[in-house]
């Protein structure tokens, strides 16, 4: 019997599979949202040094995979032992082994975070082309969602092989068919890029940025035109909800911009594992 097999016929093996692999993904997207808004910074210098005819800057090598990861604060290079998703973080008691300077929460939090989702989508869609969709689906709105957080951007380096992916995907019809894939593509770029001129002639001001038009295009190319009123419905609410308690209970200048790309992946998030049932009921309601 192959591991293919074995995991095809063993349910709790698979969910618990997909929830270890989750978890050291998770790892590693820690990396990537570290990194890549660096990388993104670097590159934009280079080519801002090329237009003014200037030689580029020599530096290190930094990318996903050089230097190695190391601790801000000393410099002390993580070691294998201490890269051990959520363990390590729990045996070092939050603090680097070289300094005993604390380590962000956000570490363990992310890497159970996807641990936990991959293992749902597991036990959800159960083993298949689905499953491994949306494992890669949960990963790319894990990492997006924190990099907007810190940075208000979401990288085209995510966003747009992220579109190409769902449609590839759904060529196998693993969410919806191509041909709503493309149309949830289509009108999701659409639907965003229109209220973001209209807000723009109303008041002067831009209200979002093109990579919030760019994620939800992804979204409807991975699950379908059909879902993409429920994932704006839901985003709005979430970030309306979120803004005015940041605003009521930190204190939050409304002038401060909030990003809307973590609400978007939430809302795609949801609408990726009851996006249909959410639908039906509410056209159940409608009916008369």
């Amino acid at each position: 019997m192959t591991l293919f097999d074995l995991l095809e016929s063993s349910a709790p093996l698979f969910i618990g599979t997909c929830t270890l692999l989750g978890l050291m993904v998770g790892s590693f997207l820690n990396v990537v949202i570290h990194r890549l808004p660096k990388m993104m910074e670097l590159g934009w210098r280079s080519q801002c040094a090329e237009l003014r005819g200037e030689a580029p800057v020599e530096s290190e090598p930094y990318n996903l995979l050089v230097p190695r990861s190391a601790c801000p604060q000393c410099q002390h290079a993580i070691r294998a032992w201490e890269n051990i998703p959520v363990i390590s973080y729990l045996l070092l008691r939050g603090k680097c082994s070289g300094c005993h300077t604390a380590i962000s929460s956000r570490y363990p939090i992310i890497e159970t975070f996807s641990g936990l989702l991959c293992g749902f989508a597991a036990f959800h869609f159960g083993f298949g082309l689905t499953a491994l969709a949306a494992l890669i689906l949960i990963w790319a709105l894990i990492a997006l969602t924190a990099i907007d957080f810190d940075t208000q951007l979401l990288p085209d380096d995510i966003t747009l092989p992220l579109l190409w992916a769902g449609l590839l995907f759904n060529l196998y019809g693993a969410f919806t068919s191509l041909h709503d894939a493309f149309l949830g593509a289509v009108f999701g770029y659409l639907a965003l890029w229109s209220v973001f001129w209209l807000f723009k002639l109303v008041t002067g001001k831009e209200g979002m940025g093109y990579g919030d038009f760019k994620l939800l295009a992804a979204l409807g190319a991975w699950l379908g035109w059909q879902l993409l009123p429920l994932i704006i419905i839901l985003s709005s609410l979430v970030g309306a909800i979120i803004g005015i308690a940041l605003i009521i209970a930190v204190k939050r200048g409304r002038e401060i911009p909030i990003p809307f790309g973590p609400y978007l992946a939430g809302g795609g998030l949801i609408a990726l594992f009851w996006g249909q049932t959410l639908t039906q009921s509410y056209l159940q309601l409608l009916a008369p």
